[in-house]
């Protein structure tokens, strides 16, 4: 049985622990409140601030403030609400994660792989791989859930949270983020269902609220990888997966009071590939979406454009990131090919750039005089994509000059590679 917890809200009113707390929003970065103070702010008078934090605590006079409603575009299309807490309302929030996290994450399901610590989007994609490829279960229900943040039910919430916690200061807590309400462009509106995406604590409430589900399927003997309210079932037949599907709305929509988006919603086999957390799993290999790689490529458009008069080595600091972090989480797909396709357009990306920069067909020849090239040179418009692949740009600008100014190389990064411990 389940160990109950009774008495917890005496390790909120320590200094320490939102000193701890402080540290770990100030490391997420976040834009302030709806009172405007930033985390910069805050840590100015850091020991005001959380001995006022204590004070109210320990009164219990504490009270969050509204949050600031943030609209922000979807990859796919539409916008997706994002509810961004005070400064202070993230650090309370924190602190009661470190609380309530080790009491909650041990039991979660073994396939729970969103906000969890010590778990990540690679392991959820390697834990799909596995049931695919070894269990061969290769029809996949793809779900989607509509506003699934948005809409949780606050009574079930602190119901899930009683299975364990009976201590009513930590559950008037949490009522109170839930209840906070929202401040918009209209002013305060109330908060009577949801979890705000950009609460801290958000991501574990829904993570408590949804172990009911995984729990439940996991009764039923149906396989899933969930990752937040991305959600795989994988099934042997088209007639299990419809089966399984049917299930599983059931249970989200007549127990949790969720919606599943019917349109986003399908049935998959693994050979025409099943789309999750950015990469396309097929039965025998996985591949990179081509609507992320879009993405990418715009990124890079953006940070190259020959209109600029930024010089090479600040595109490059700038672009390293950027390559960098695609590199390193994409290289779960088997994707050797394409990363070396990408380099080369990268790579003339900013030939296009430097012979932009140039302007002038001199200067172009006369760097190609300092590296030892012989003969006569035909004039070209520098401002021209095309001439960004010519022997002369390629001769002026090697891929060596580039690797000298620090530009990163994906084409180098080992692809296929999927952890172990999952």
């Amino acid at each position: 049985m389940a160990k109950i917890y009774y008495s917890l809200y005496g390790r909120m009113l320590h200094e320490k622990g939102l000193l701890q707390a402080f540290s770990k929003v100030k490391s997420n970065k976040g834009k302030p409140g709806v009172d405007g103070q930033s985390i910069e702010d805050f840590a100015e008078n850091l020991s005001g601030e959380l001995a006022q934090l204590v004070s109210e605590l320990r009164q219990k006079s504490y009270r969050p403030q509204p949050v600031r409603r943030v609209e922000i575009p979807k990859s796919g299309g539409g916008t997706r609400l994002l509810g961004i807490p005070a400064v202070r309302d993230r650090v309370v929030q924190q602190a009661l994660l470190n609380i309530l996290q080790p009491i909650f994450d041990p039991e979660f399901h073994p396939s729970s792989y969103g906000y969890r610590p010590g778990r990540s989007q690679h392991q959820a994609i390697a834990k799909a791989s596995l049931f695919i490829r070894r269990y061969e279960l290769k029809w996949v229900v793809d779900m989607d859930l509509s506003r699934c943040f948005d809409t949780l039910n606050h009574a079930l919430i602190l119901k899930s949270f009683r299975r364990r916690i009976v201590d009513g200061s930590i559950l008037e807590m949490l009522r109170m983020f839930l209840q906070s309400g929202v401040m918009t462009g209209e002013g305060w509106q109330t908060s009577e269902e949801g979890s705000p995406q950009g609460g801290v604590i958000s991501p574990f409430i829904a993570n408590v609220y949804l172990d009911a589900f995984d729990q439940f399927m996991k009764g039923r003997g149906h396989r899933i990888v969930r990752y937040a309210d991305d959600i795989l079932v994988f099934t042997r037949s088209k007639s299990a997966a419809h089966n399984a599907l049917n299930v599983a709305r059931s249970y989200l929509e007549g127990e949790l009071l969720l919606t599943i988006n019917e349109q986003k919603s399908r049935i998959v086999h693994s050979f025409a590939g099943v789309n999750y957390l950015g990469v396309t799993i097929h039965t025998g290999y996985t591949r990179i979406r081509r609507d992320r790689v879009r993405e990418f490529k715009d990124k890079v458009k953006g940070i190259t454009r020959r209109n600029s008069p930024v010089n090479l080595e600040k595109i490059i600091a700038d672009l390293n990131p950027v390559i960098r972090g695609f590199a390193y989480y994409f290289r779960v797909a088997n994707c050797q090919g394409e990363f070396k396709a990408l380099m080369k357009w990268v790579r003339r990306r900013l030939r296009a750039k430097k012979l932009s920069l140039w302007k002038k067909p001199k200067r172009l020849h006369r760097r190609l005089r300092q590296l030892g090239y012989q003969g006569e040179f035909d004039s070209i418009k520098m401002s021209s994509w095309r001439n960004s692949a010519s022997p002369l740009a390629n001769y002026a600008i090697p891929n060596r000059y580039l690797k000298e100014l620090g530009l990163f190389d994906i084409a180098l990064v080992q692809t296929g590679f999927l952890p172990q411990n999952y």
